[in-house]
C-alpha cells in the first residue's frame, strides 16, 4: 500500500491551488499554501481533512459558490483529478450539510457522482450519510441504475459498513439491512469494478450480521448469474475463515470424516524475523466425495501473555473416498516490529469446513541470540 506522501502531499496541495486560481481568478488561497507546509507528519486521513478546510477557509462563500467553482475546475483545469478529489468533495459534502438545506443536500450528492470517476466520492458521501441517511440512500437508489459505472461503484462502495480510510456512519451500523437493496441492484452488475465493491461490501456485513449476509448470498444463488458464484464466494470469505456453518454449507462444503496427520513442523523454535513451515496429510475416510475448505490458523502470543488466532486461507479442494492429499505452507514473522507478533510460544492448527484439529507448538524468539 502506498505511503501517504505518495498520496496526498505538497504535489496535491499546489494543483488544488493551481485549480482554485484557474476556476475563480484573483482568488488568494493563503490556508491552501499554508497546509501544504504542514502535510508532513500527518496520517492519509488527516491530510485530506486539512486540505478540506483549508480550501473551505480560502473559498468562504454559501454552498452554491463552492459548488460553481469545484465545477468550473472540473471543467477548465487539465490537472483537476486524482487525490486532490478527496480533499474537493469533502468540502463539498462539509459545506451542503453546514448550509442545512434539501437543496444543498441533493446537489452535493449529485456533485459527488459527477466527481467520483475523478478518483471516488467514498469518502465525501460519508459526510452526506451521517447527516441525512434515508434521504441519501434514496438518491443513491437512483445510482445503481445509472449508465456511468464509477457512479454504480460508488453507490456500493460509499455505503460499505467498514469501507476503509473512512469514518464509520452509525445509521448504517445500526440498520444492517438499509444496504442491501444496493446490493441487489448491483450483484449481478456488468462491470467487474462494481461487483467486486459489491463482494466488498457484502464482507463488511458478515463482519456483524452473519445470517443476514448468508440470506443476502443464498437468494442471489437461487437465480444466479454467471458471475454470481464467484462474488458470493468473496463476500462470505470472512464467514468461511470463521467457519460459519450456513455460509460453508451455501458453498458446498459440508461436514466430513477425515482422517488428519499434522500440521508437522519443521521446527519448534523460530527464530528473529524467520518462519516456520508446516505439512499435513489429509484422508478422506468417508464413503462419498467431499469439498474442502482447508485453512490454517496461526494462535499468535500476546503481550499480555494470552493468545490471539488468525486464520489463513490454504486451498479448497475435492477429495474422492480414500484419497490423500498433501498440504504445506511457510508462514513469516516478519516483520517483528508489528503489533501483531510478541515473542513467545505460539501455534499453527489446521481448520477443514470450519472444523479446528491438530494444534503444533512453537517458540517465536526475539531475537538471533535466543
Amino acid at each position: 500500500m502506498p505511503f501517504a506522501d505518495e498520496l496526498v502531499n505538497a504535489r496535491t496541495a499546489q494543483s488544488l491551488i493551481r485549480a482554485v486560481r484557474t476556476a475563480l481568478p484573483g482568488a488568494d488561497p493563503a490556508s491552501l499554501r499554508a497546509a501544504a507546509r504542514r502535510l508532513d507528519p500527518l496520517s492519509l486521513r488527516e491530510r485530506a481533512d486539512l486540505l478540506r478546510d483549508a480550501l473551505l477557509a480560502d473559498l468562504p462563500g454559501d454552498y452554491a459558490e463552492l459548488a460553481r467553482v469545484v465545477r468550473a475546475a472540473r471543467d477548465g483545469v487539465p490537472e483537476f483529478g486524482g487525490w486532490l478529489i478527496w480533499p474537493v468533495t469533502s468540502a463539498v459534502a462539509t459545506k451542503a450539510v453546514a448550509e442545512g438545506t434539501d437543496a444543498s443536500f441533493d446537489d452535493a450528492m449529485a456533485l459527488l457522482a459527477e466527481l467520483t470517476g475523478l478518483l471516488t466520492s467514498e469518502f465525501a458521501l460519508r459526510i452526506l450519510l451521517r447527516h441525512g441517511l434515508d434521504r441519501a440512500l434514496e438518491i443513491i437508489a437512483g445510482w445503481t441504475a445509472s449508465s456511468d459505472t464509477d457512479v454504480r461503484r460508488l453507490a456500493s462502495e460509499g455505503t460499505r459498513p467498514y469501507l476503509p480510510w473512512s469514518v464509520r456512519v452509525p445509521g448504517l451500523l445500526a440498520r444492517p439491512g438499509a444496504t442491501v437493496p444496493v446490493l441487489d441492484a448491483l450483484h449481478g452488475d456488468d462491470s467487474e469494478y462494481v461487483r467486486r465493491s459489491v463482494a466488498n461490501h457484502l464482507n463488511d456485513l458478515s463482519r456483524d450480521h452473519a445470517d443476514l449476509t448468508v440470506a443476502t448470498a443464498r437468494r442471489w444463488l437461487d437465480t444466479p448469474a454467471p458471475t454470481t458464484g464467484r462474488l458470493v464466494r468473496h463476500g462470505l470469505r470472512t464467514l468461511v475463515k470463521r467457519g460459519h456453518p450456513g455460509a460453508l454449507e451455501l458453498l458446498g462444503f459440508a461436514p466430513a470424516t477425515l482422517e488428519i496427520d499434522g500440521p508437522v513442523l519443521d521446527r519448534t523454535r523460530v527464530p528473529f524475523g524467520g518462519s516456520v513451515r508446516f505439512t499435513a496429510a489429509i484422508r478422506n475416510t468417508g464413503a462419498e466425495t467431499v469439498r474442502l475448505a482447508i485453512d490454517y490458523v496461526v494462535h499468535h502470543h500476546r503481550a499480555n501473555g494470552s493468545q490471539s488466532a488468525r486464520t489463513f486461507k490454504l486451498t479448497t479442494r475435492a477429495l474422492a473416498p480414500d484419497e490423500t492429499i498433501a498440504v504445506t505452507r511457510e508462514h513469516s514473522f516478519r516483520p517483528l516490529t508489528t503489533r501483531r507478533y510478541h515473542p513467545g510460544p505460539h501455534a499453527v492448527a489446521l481448520q477443514i469446513n470450519g472444523v479446528r484439529s491438530n494444534r503444533a507448538e512453537f517458540e517465536l524468539q526475539a531475537s538471533p541470540e535466543d
